[in-house]
């Protein structure tokens, strides 16, 4: 039985396919079934049988782009695609669109320099197949059809586990947090929870595993079709209602507390979970600064990124949530949670906001 991932590749550049081939030739869980120079061909090769568990699709090429190829994949015969190409960096709005037509993942390539490019961030590359061919691409397309009618260290390497303020410090205030964090599959699924929230909502701060040069798109479509505004985090921005601060793609998030006030800091540092910036990073500085004034909200995503951060939030007073399976892209970082026991609440992504604004609501009348 060959339970290797079946990958085809769809790129017009010969020094790209025979690169990712030179790549991948020792990898014994992936096999690479086919090569295309332009999705006219693609669409041949699968017409005659040969059925890939992983697209990884390139944007400029002959007789037709890979956005609109995409575009059409997922309406007629959705397939986990990675898009690879070098106008995602020169233009972040096109990684935006590719994730909003349906790609799992985007990544950049130099104009120049590929090859290097490419052995340099060869993990990088195995990590996303496999995480493309664990996602449950009829999910994401319904999150997205959902949004339309309207995307290893521990968190001791950047913060000590017993950096808590003080309980008479908490106590000073009763003004809610909400911390999100999610990976693969996330940006839909954060989309479409933060267009259902009030424009009062207490202030969120989000991880959501994206490169540095999409977090600060990601973050402008959300303000436009959200009642919150919504941006990329800047170190020592504040924490306030109405506000959504994303972290931006290359800093871990924590948050820190001066008297009544919550406040941003952005901190360089290795990665944790294999994650810069991390979920764990943030839920355990919300844990120590918020403690009972806190909600986490873990969402779909591979690996288990946020799952332990949880449990420190829960075991803080915090209120936690997580992401059910049944809408889950990827169930690997609620699941985890979950395992952990670390979430108040398993939840389907369309029964999140109501049951926060419940939690808020009981939370205000006591």
């Amino acid at each position: 039985m060959n339970n290797k991932i079946k990958l085809l590749i769809i790129d017009d550049s010969v020094l790209v396919r025979q690169t990712i081939k030179e790549l991948l030739q020792d990898e014994v869980n992936i096999e690479i079934i086919g090569f295309a120079s332009n999705p006219f061909n693609a669409a041949k090769l699968m017409a005659k049988g040969v059925v890939p568990d992983v697209i990884i699709l390139d944007i400029e090429m002959p007789k037709m782009d890979g956005l609109t190829f995409l575009k059409k994949l997922m309406a007629q015969n959705p397939i986990p695609t990675i898009i690879c190409s070098k106008l995602v960096e020169k233009n972040p709005e096109i990684a935006i669109k590719a994730i909003q037509y349906g790609a799992v993942e985007v990544l950049s390539k130099p104009a120049i320099g590929t090859k290097k490019f490419f052995y340099e961030s060869k993990n990088k590359l195995i990590n996303a197949i496999i995480a493309a061919s664990e996602t449950n691409i009829t999910i994401l397309n319904n999150i997205k059809r959902l949004i339309k009618v309207e995307p290893k260290l521990t968190a001791d390497a950047i913060v000590s586990k017993n950096n808590f303020v003080s309980s008479n410090q908490n106590n000073q205030t009763n003004e809610t947090i909400i911390a999100i964090g999610a990976s693969t599959g996330g940006t839909q699924a954060i989309e479409f929870l933060l267009r259902q929230f009030p424009e009062n909502s207490p202030g969120m701060v989000i991880v959501q595993h994206m490169p540095v040069q999409f977090t600060e798109s990601f973050a402008k479509r959300i303000d436009n079709v959200s009642k919150l505004h919504v941006k990329e985090a800047k170190d020592g921005d504040k924490i306030e209602r109405g506000i959504v601060l994303i972290a931006p793609g290359d800093k871990h998030l924590l948050i820190k507390r001066v008297r009544n006030e919550y406040f941003v800091e952005l901190k360089d540092g290795p990665l944790v979970r294999r994650h810069k910036p991390s979920v764990d990073v943030l839920f355990r500085t919300v844990a120590q600064n918020a403690g009972e004034n806190a909600i986490g909200i873990l969402l779909t995503g591979m690996g288990d990124d946020g799952a332990y951060g949880l449990l420190e939030m829960k075991e803080n007073g915090g209120y936690t949530i997580a992401e059910d399976e049944s809408t889950c892209v990827v169930f690997g970082m609620p699941k985890e949670a979950i395992k952990l026991g670390a979430a108040y609440k398993i939840l389907p992504l369309d029964k999140i906001v109501e049951d926060v604004l419940k939690y808020l609501k009981k939370k205000e009348i006591n």
